[in-house]
């Protein structure tokens, strides 16, 4: 009997100490980003490269910029308070067009392994709406600088940057735009950084937390959440030196007490619905609104469902 319950514990040891170095390799790739690879997306993939993927880790392609804006703009680099630099755009309206002043400045930061050309089309409205706008590659991303990808934690320097770049501008009015990784991170930086005080502020698709974000990665591989979405999130915290369960931005928007409009994809699987709910319970603000996009998913609401966001966006920022 003895030998034999020796076997199935070494089976059981050798079982765990495998998994966990498997899910150290996909940790590791989720928090870098590398040039010259193919970017593949979880949600074409197959059911055995998909395996593959969560057993394996797949190299993530660092985001490339794209310049398609039709509107005028110019490329500015900003030093974050670490010493990155960190590359974007700013889209200023004509200042001696005196009948057509700028309502204020909107600064947009863009989701996890994409870039600011990733959200064009949004930053295009908000400059047709008579908004100048900033859009920033976070670092590791685009034409920053670096390579490894903190999901919000570090990214908060980037926010800052680009606040202060504004303000030093002289901007009185201030709007903070995000989607995804950009919403739960603006939603850190306004907790972190006092002075960050916005007009308003737009999230959409923010996760909850960082172990809900890795929950919601796995669930888009349609594969099961646990006990994958722990040891994710465990080595991405070994890895990265930094305790990724203590990413909450569910906590952190209880900083926030200007108007917020906080939005969703009815269908996305990444982030849910009590993901999103225990984000608007925790609002510190008093003036907030919620808007869900019906047959949407973890995608650009602009994109999807132009006429209802124009609407939706429009009526939030009016003054």
């Amino acid at each position: 009997m003895k030998p034999l319950l020796k076997r199935i514990g070494i089976w059981v040891l050798v079982f765990f100490v495998l998994f966990n170095v498997l899910c150290a390799f996909q940790a590791y790739h989720f928090t870098r980003f590398y040039d010259n690879v193919p970017h593949k997306n979880a949600a074409d993939m197959g059911f055995f490269e998909k395996t593959g993927a969560v057993l394996l880790g797949v190299p993530m392609a660092k985001s490339k910029v794209v310049d398609s804006l039709s509107v005028p703009h110019t490329s500015i680099v900003l030093t974050t308070s670490d010493g990155f630099k960190i590359a974007g755009w700013k889209l200023v309206h004509d200042k001696t067009d005196t009948a057509n002043v700028a309502r204020g400045t909107v600064i947009m930061f863009h989701g996890h392994g994409s870039c600011r050309s990733g959200i064009i089309p949004e930053a295009t409205a908000f400059y047709n709406m008579g908004w100048n706008v900033l859009m920033i590659d976070f670092r590791s991303h685009g034409e920053s600088e670096g390579n490894v990808c903190s999901i919000g934690i570090n990214e908060v320097r980037d926010v800052k940057a680009a606040y202060d770049t504004v303000v030093a501008g002289g901007e009185k009015k201030i709007v903070l735009w995000g989607i995804s990784m950009g919403a739960a991170t603006i939603s850190k930086a306004m907790h972190d950084y006092a002075d960050i005080q916005p007009e308003k502020v737009i999230l959409e698709m923010p996760f909850g937390t960082m172990l809900e974000a890795a929950e919601g990665l796995v669930r888009n591989m349609h594969l099961p959440d646990e006990p994958l979405a722990v040891e994710l999130t465990f080595w991405g915290s070994v890895e990265t030196g930094m305790w990724s369960f203590g990413n909450k931005p569910q906590e952190y928007v209880k900083a926030i007490h200007c108007p917020v409009l906080l939005q969703r994809g009815e269908k996305d699987i990444r982030v849910t619905a009590a993901e999103t709910a225990a984000i608007y319970d925790n609002l510190g603000s008093a003036q907030k609104t919620f808007v869900s996009y019906e047959g949407l998913g973890h995608i650009s609401l602009y994109q999807h469902a132009t006429e209802k966001w124009m609407q939706t966006v429009t009526n939030f920022l009016k003054p």
